[in-house]
C-alpha cells in the first residue's frame, strides 16, 4: 500500500489518566476514531499534501491509519511540552519526501517547529547531495535549499501545551496522517 495523500494535525489533551489525555489529544486532532500505526518518515514520491480539514473526511471509524506522530505529554504542572512533525518535499515527483518527528520540553511553538522542519530538510537535502553548513542559521538554509530547486516545500505542524496548574497529564501531539488512494474517492 502506497499512500496518495497525507495531511497534518495537532491537539492538546488533559485528565487524571496519562492514556485518557493522550486520548483527548487524538480527539482534538480528530483522529482518536481510527487505529494508529505509527510509520518512519518517508512520504511517498507523488503523495499529495491535503489541507486538514479534507483529509478528515476522507477516513472512517476504525480504519487502520499510518501515522508520523509526536507526542510529549507531562504532570508537572506549567511545564511547557512540544509535538512537532516537519515536512520536506522534492521538486521531482518521483523522489520521495521526508517526515521528522520532534518532541520537547521547555520550546516555544517557533522554535520546536523550525526544528523539526530543518530536521526533515536536512534528512532530505542529504540524500539529494546537496552541499551546505549544518552550523548555518535554518533561515539561511531553507532558502538555500528552497533556490536550490530540488526542494520545494518545507513546513511543519506544531503543538504545545503548559502543564495544567492542577498536575493533570497533559498531552500535546502532533501527525502526519497518511491516506489510502482508494480513499479519495468521495
Amino acid at each position: 500500500m502506497i499512500p496518495k495523500y497525507f495531511f497534518l494535525t495537532k491537539g492538546v489533551g488533559r485528565h487524571k489518566e496519562q492514556l485518557q489525555s493522550f486520548e483527548l489529544a487524538l480527539r482534538d486532532a480528530g483522529i482518536h476514531h481510527c487505529n494508529l500505526v505509527a510509520v518512519s518518515s518517508i512520504v511517498p514520491p507523488g503523495c499529495e499534501l491535503l489541507p486538514r480539514e479534507k483529509g478528515l473526511k476522507m477516513m472512517s471509524p476504525g480504519e487502520i491509519t499510518f501515522v508520523v506522530i509526536a507526542r510529549n505529554a507531562t504532570n508537572e504542572p506549567h511545564r511547557l511540552v512540544a509535538s512537532s512533525i516537519g515536512v520536506a518535499i522534492p521538486s521531482g515527483k518521483n523522489q520521495y519526501g521526508y517526515l521528522s518527528e520532534h518532541h520537547s520540553f521547555g520550546q516555544t511553538d517557533d522554535t520546536a517547529g523550525d526544528y523539526s522542519e530543518d530536521l526533515a530538510a536536512t534528512m532530505l537535502a542529504t540524500t539529494m547531495g546537496i552541499q551546505f553548513d549544518p552550523e548555518t542559521a535554518w533561515d539561511e538554509r531553507k532558502q538555500l535549499f528552497k533556490t536550490s530547486g530540488l526542494i520545494i516545500k518545507t513546513a511543519n505542524i506544531t503543538q504545545t501545551a503548559i502543564g495544567d496548574k492542577n498536575g493533570l497529564w497533559t498531552t500535546a501531539i502532533a501527525a502526519a496522517v497518511f491516506v489510502p488512494a482508494e480513499n479519495g474517492k468521495l
